[in-house]
Order: C-alpha cells, then sequence, then structure tokens
C-alpha cells in the first residue's frame, strides 16, 4: 500500500503552523487578535501545560492531545505542530540544495544526554526553578528568535520601506521604533540559533533528540505507540534510499530497523521508497511483519567505511547564518520622542527599587516567574513596548522573563493585550475595569533630583500623565509646584517615570510590589463652572 501523499500532507500542515505562529510573534501592528493567537498555540506543549497546571481547566489542555495523539501514532507533534521543528527542516531544506550530495546515515542514539537534560529539567521544574525549561523548551526558542532576532530586521524594512514611500509621497508603511532589544535580549537567542542552525545543517533533527527537553518526553512516550513506522522486510530490497533521507537519523538499511523513539514521522522513508518497503506496524498486523527490536546496548558500532562517502565539500561549508546573523544583530536607532522639558543638570540620587515590576495579570513575581517560559509574546504584543526581556531583575533563574522597563515605554492604562495573549499563564486575562485598580509597585519621588529643586523651573510632566491622578502638583517656593505622591492611587503603571526628563537617575521611579495589591478608585473631580446656555458657544 502507497503512503506517498502522507509527506505532502504533513509539510502542508507543518508549514501552516509554523507561518501562523510566526506572524503572531512578528505582527507589529497588532492586528491578529488575542483569541485567534490563543487558538493557533492551543496545541503548543509546554505552554498548554504550564496553563492547565496554573487553571486547572480542560480548556487549555491542548497538551493533553498531543500526548494522545503520541500515544497514537508517535511524535506528530514534533513534525508538524512545533514551529522550531519546522524551522529546522527548513535549514535542512538548504542544506539539501547547497550540499546537493547529503546524505544521512544511522547513528547510535544519545540517550544518557536527553534523558539526562529531560531528568534535570523535570526536577528543576518541580522545585519551582524553571530556567532550564526557559532555556530548552522549542517553542519559547522559536518565539525569542522571531521576537529579538527577526522582528528587528523586519522592523528595519519596514522603516525602510516607509522612509521610501514617504520621498515618493505615499504613505502607505509608517515607522515603528526598535526598543527593548538590548544584549541580554540578544545574545542568547544568537546562541540558540547558532546551535539549532547549525545542527540542522548538518545533522537534521539532532537537536530534537539530544537537547529538546519535549523531544525526550514524547520519545519515551511514542515507544509505545499503536502505530508505528517499520520496514516491511518482504518488500525491501536494502536500497539504502530510506536511511539516506532520514533526517533523524534512525533507519538502519542492514538490520532493517526503525528506532521509532527518534522517528519525527517526517515520512521522507515512504516518500523514495520504490517498494513499499515502508510501513506501519499496528496492534492488527504485528503478526504479519518480522520487525527486529533496535537496542542501543547491542547496535553495532557504525564505520564510515559502511556507509556511503561523504562529499569533501561538505567539510568547507561550516555554516550558512552568517548574513542572517548579522542582520538579526542589527538595531536600527529608535526616534526618540521630543520632550518640551530637558533636565541640564544630572541628577545625583540613585534609584533604590527593591523588586522588578511583574507585568498586570501575574500576580506576583513568584507566580510570574514559575510559569513564564520567556516566549516573549507579550514583549511582541505590547503596543508601547514597555515590556523587555530581564536581565538580573528577578535574579538568575528569571534570566530573559519579560519585566516593565519605564525607560522605554509605560503601561497602557486601557490596555490587557499581555495578559490576553500569553500562552502559558503566567499572565492571566483581566478584565479592563479589574486592570486599572491592580498595583503593579509605587511610585517614589525623590525630590533632589527633581528639577523643580534642582534648576528652580516648572516641570509636572509627571502629574501631566498619571492616569490616576496619584501625582499632584502642590505650591513650592514661590509660584513654583512639586509633585507631591497618593501611594494609594499609585498603580505602578509608570506613565509618571517615563515622562520625567531627569537623567541618569529618575526624580520619579516605580518600585515594584513582589505582590500584587488593590489600589483605591481614582476621584471624579466635578468641574464647579456656570454655563450660560442662552451663549452661542457656551463651551
Amino acid at each position: 500500500m502507497k503512503f506517498e501523499h502522507l509527506k505532502f500532507v504533513r509539510v502542508g500542515v507543518s508549514l501552516l503552523f509554523f507561518v501562523l505562529t510566526a506572524i503572531i510573534f512578528l505582527d507589529f501592528s497588532n492586528l491578529v487578535p488575542p483569541a485567534f493567537a490563543g487558538g493557533v498555540l492551543y496545541l503548543q506543549f509546554v505552554p498548554s501545560m504550564l496553563k492547565f497546571v496554573t487553571l486547572l481547566s480542560i480548556g487549555v489542555a491542548g497538551f493533553l492531545v498531543v500526548l494522545v495523539l503520541t500515544i497514537l501514532f508517535g511524535r506528530i507533534y514534533c513534525s508538524t505542530i512545533c514551529p522550531l521543528g519546522t524551522f529546522q527542516d527548513i535549514i535542512g531544506f538548504i542544506s539539501r540544495r547547497v550540499r546537493k550530495k547529503k546524505i544521512y546515515r544511522v547513528t547510535p542514539p544519545h540517550n544518557l544526554l536527553r534523558y539526562s537534560l529531560l531528568g534535570a529539567t523535570a526536577v528543576a521544574l518541580l522545585l519551582g526553578n524553571g530556567l532550564l525549561l526557559n532555556l530548552l523548551d522549542p517553542f519559547s526558542n522559536f518565539g525569542r528568535f522571531c521576537t529579538n532576532l527577526f522582528r528587528p530586521v523586519l522592523l528595519g524594512v519596514n522603516n525602510a520601506g516607509a522612509w521610501l514611500t514617504e520621498t515618493a509621497g505615499l504613505y502607505w508603511l509608517y515607522r515603528v521604533d526598535v526598543k527593548n532589544i538590548g544584549m541580554e535580549a540578544l545574545v542568547f537567542p544568537l546562541l540558540m540559533l547558532t546551535l539549532v542552525g547549525w545542527l540542522a545543517y548538518r545533522r537534521g533533527r539532532l537537536y530534537c533528540n539530544t537537547v529538546c527537553p519535549v523531544g525526550a518526553l514524547l520519545s519515551l512516550i511514542s515507544r509505545y505507540s499503536l502505530v508505528r513506522i517499520a520496514i516491511d522486510e518482504g518488500d525491501c530490497k536494502g536500497c539504502g534510499l530510506c536511511e539516506k533521507v532520514c533526517k533523524s537519523e534512525c533507519i538502519d538499511r542492514k538490520l532493517k530497523t526503525v528506532d521509532f523513539d527518534r522517528c519525527v514521522g517526517c515520512f521522507n522513508c515512504f516518500d523514495v521508497c520504490p517498494r513499499d518497503g515502508m510501513t506501519f506496524l499496528t496492534p492488527w498486523n504485528r503478526g504479519k511483519f518480522t520487525v527486529r527490536p533496535l537496542p542501543s546496548a547491542r547496535r553495532p558500532a557504525v564505520k564510515r567505511t559502511d556507509q556511503v562517502q561523504v562529499p569533501a565539500d561538505e567539510r568547507r561549508r561550516q555554516i550558512i547564518f552568517g548574513p542572517l546573523l548579522a542582520l538579526a544583530a542589527w538595531q536600527g536607532v529608535p526616534q526618540r520622542e521630543k520632550k518640551q522639558i530637558v533636565s541640564t543638570k544630572a541628577s545625583t540620587v540613585p534609584e533604590l527599587r527593591t523588586s522588578a515590576v511583574s507585568p498586570p495579570g501575574s500576580r506576583s513575581v513568584e507566580h510570574f516567574t514559575s510559569t513564564c517560559t520567556a516566549c516573549h509574546l507579550c514583549v511582541s504584543a505590547c503596543p508601547t513596548r514597555v515590556l523587555a526581556p530581564a536581565l538580573l531583575q528577578y535574579g538568575v533563574f528569571g534570566i530573559l522573563q519579560p519585566t516593565l522597563e519605564y525607560r522605554s515605554g509605560f503601561c497602557n492604562y486601557d490596555c490587557v493585550i499581555c495578559g490576553e495573549v500569553c500562552p502559558t499563564g503566567a499572565i492571566l486575562p483581566l478584565p479592563l475595569e479589574e486592570k486599572k485598580l491592580v498595583q503593579l509597585g509605587i511610585a517614589k519621588f525623590v525630590k533632589e533630583n527633581c528639577i523643580v529643586e534642582t534648576e528652580g523651573t516648572d516641570c509636572g510632566a509627571c502629574s501631566e500623565h498619571c492616569p490616576t491622578k496619584a501625582v499632584n502638583m502642590v505650591p513650592y517656593k514661590g509660584k513654583l509646584v512639586i509633585p507631591e505622591m497618593k501611594p494609594d492611587y499609585c498603580i505602578g503603571c509608570g506613565a509618571c517615570e517615563h515622562a520625567c526628563p531627569t537623567k541618569p537617575y529618575k526624580a520619579i521611579y516605580v518600585d515594584g510590589n513582589p505582590v500584587h495589591k488593590p489600589a483605591r478608585k481614582p476621584e471624579a473631580k466635578q468641574i464647579d463652572q456656570k454655563v450660560d446656555y442662552k451663549e452661542d458657544f457656551p463651551f
């Protein structure tokens, strides 16, 4: 029975998931609705699992669907749903075009490495430390690639196009500032992109079968899959074409075996087999085929003399990502907003922050850091670009997890997008009215840094931008006015800090609340003004 159509279907489904996921991360115009993003990301294994643990709702249990599919058919997730897996396939496709005679060969499994990483990740997660999971999760790595590397390139292209169209008198595009792409957001994604890209270019899906904890977990489950890819020894003539195209390097043409726990279900073997030698082994036909197991303990050593010779020019092709990495590392110079008030004297009193500020809906820093996988979808979706990858604000184990960076932006009073798009439950959805009364932190005023004190000039930028009027201006030294705080009304949005013109230290800054608190509802002020409605224009 022929199954050559399976590869075509698999490629179509995997590209669909890949493109939709990439669009969600690269959308800088906020055109993708959060509900659409939630539907596309429903089957992503690690985010779904963490969100299920947080909410205990079957409605977010996409990972259970993945487990059922794995029990039935093997690692379908790795071949079709995982965007990082499809990214590796694209690199492998490029590799085959560049290296005309590229072939794969069977290799021993790296079980000690992959299961050790899986065990260490699981133990750390149970102890409340998600650092390893954050760094190795395939979905989160792909998200960081898109947000921190590919998105700046896309914005650079967009801004160049906007400049060209503006010179022609057309305004189809608009410029978008590149913000929050610091070294901490670039270094690790670049390293992981190099590792994943290099392994995919040289060895196909080796990353999936050595480093990826999701791949290791699903490989354990796939050992008991009901439907498994196997070689029909009656029809197989030992041509070895299946082994040459197996990107998991798990088909042995001599022993006529498939190491199915490493197989990612790409169906390349079905596509090239000229004699229907590849088949499916099910509980109902196992008596028909003689399928020998392939335990690693008695696997014969693989010698290069037994394999097809590798072309010599392969050794000279080290990597194809130089131009891509150079473009990804490029950062456009953001256009800074012009402020009417400019500080001419350097501020001297440092900001004393006791806690980082976690996003609204995260409840507390502890909940956020224990659930967030640093996929940076919230960073990508934030319209004011206030969310930025942390370095050490949350401590060593919270590296790359988003925090509110008020030098770059502020938390919009009427925005709840981060909670709507978060796939892990680290940022829970909040109704807008409830979000307006959540105190992320409290603004602290340092009079010694304020230009009203240091330069004797009026300012009031902090009060003008405060949406809850937690910052009021009160009389000070003659005709001057100076900020006065009402902490109970402050929600820690950072609008005051963002607007403050003092450098290098702000005269007003937000110190985060380790546990979010309720804020008092702003008081509505009545305007006592008599209006003569008989006038033509009483306003």
